[in-house]
């Protein structure tokens, strides 16, 4: 029996413009009506195979449902050339902003953006490889934001970038230890990992700290090839322990060679719990708790809103293609957590 209701039917309206949406931000200050979508503008290769090149933009969504958003203009930022200009490699093919999340200062109300800025690089090998950094703007609305230098990136010749991240609370020595998707290569094989990154000033760049999950040496087989921290809730949805808070966590089997090409396996949501006090994950589920019903290969979260009373709502895309929606019950997470 599952743990969550699957609500029927695509939580974003898909128009001429764009035949794939997915990773939807929601903006609490607006009580969720309005938010970002990255909007696949070209798709190349075939999901769930290596070297799938998917090329996108953000652009905003509005509703009045929950269940219900439109696509509406492309976001557009201050500085965005510019800053452009000076973060692409030489020969890089900039494919793209992905992957939103929307932050809300509490002091100073401000917005901030954070996403994915990819670059398609060419190695020595004549190898395709991405780099990847973790792009942030800044404003007193979305429809203002300025962009400035990426919070995180690749350091020197380490490869190692920073995407999807997962914003922890304050500490109690007054930073963050947020959580991002990094990424490490072991014999030859690529893994996606979970490293903490250090925050003192939101808007400013941050540092890496630790790797805090690594698939290969976790072993459980629904994360054992790729891990991407998704959205944490509060202590009102469900309280797991002073200094700790329960996330969803998306991860992905390992990857299988079919002939001469790498296929990625079946990408699901499982539950973690994080001591943001230590930049800690104290427990990973040993299974996945979310797969969606027409998934193939991917269900990946992004978004969760609390909705009172142990309910909320967690937004998730299919397949990279369309956004879902899942009812989740703090009651019944706790049978889950029996063990932890």
């Amino acid at each position: 029996m599952k743990n969550y209701f699957e609500h029927p039917g695509r939580v974003v309206e898909i128009d001429a413009r764009f035949k794939y949406a997915m990773a939807i931000t929601l903006d609490p200050s607006a009580q969720y009506k309005r938010g970002v979508i990255r909007c696949i503008t070209s798709r190349s290769g075939t999901i769930g195979i290596r070297g799938n090149v998917d090329r996108s933009e953000l652009c905003f969504v509005k509703g009045d449902s929950f269940e219900q958003y439109s696509i509406g203009g492309r976001l557009g930022m201050k500085n965005e050339e510019e800053i452009l200009k000076q973060i692409t490699p030489p020969g890089a093919d900039f494919i793209g902003f992905e992957d939103p999340d929307i932050w809300i200062d509490e002091k100073t109300k401000e917005k901030h953006l954070y996403f994915t800025i990819p670059f398609r690089m060419i190695d020595e090998h004549d190898e395709h490889w991405t780099k990847i950094m973790l792009g942030h703007a800044v404003g007193r609305d979305l429809e203002s934001l300025t962009m400035t230098l990426p919070v995180l990136g690749p350091v020197g010749s380490d490869r190692s970038g920073a995407k999807e991240v997962s914003i922890a609370p304050l500490n109690k020595q007054g930073f963050r230890y947020n959580l991002v998707e990094s990424s490490s290569t072991d014999n030859e094989t690529h893994y996606s990992t979970v490293r903490v990154a250090i925050a003192e000033d939101m808007g400013k760049p941050w540092k890496f700290g630790e790797t805090v999950f690594h698939p290969k040496a976790m072993n459980i087989p629904w994360i054992g090839g790729h891990a991407s921290p998704g959205p944490l809730t509060t202590k009102k949805f469900l309280d797991v322990g002073k200094g700790k808070l329960l996330g969803f966590m998306n991860g992905r089997e390992a990857n299988q060679k079919v002939g001469e090409k790498i296929k990625y396996r079946i990408f699901s949501i499982g539950l973690f719990i994080y001591d943001y006090e230590n930049g800690r994950i104290d427990w990973v589920s040993p299974r996945s708790f979310i797969r969606d019903s027409e998934a193939k290969t991917i269900t990946f979260a992004s978004q969760f809103i609390e909705q009172g009373k142990g309910r909320g709502i967690l937004y998730a895309h299919v397949d990279d293609s369309f956004v879902r929606a899942y009812t989740i019950e703090a009651e019944k997470i706790k049978k889950l957590l029996k063990n932890f």
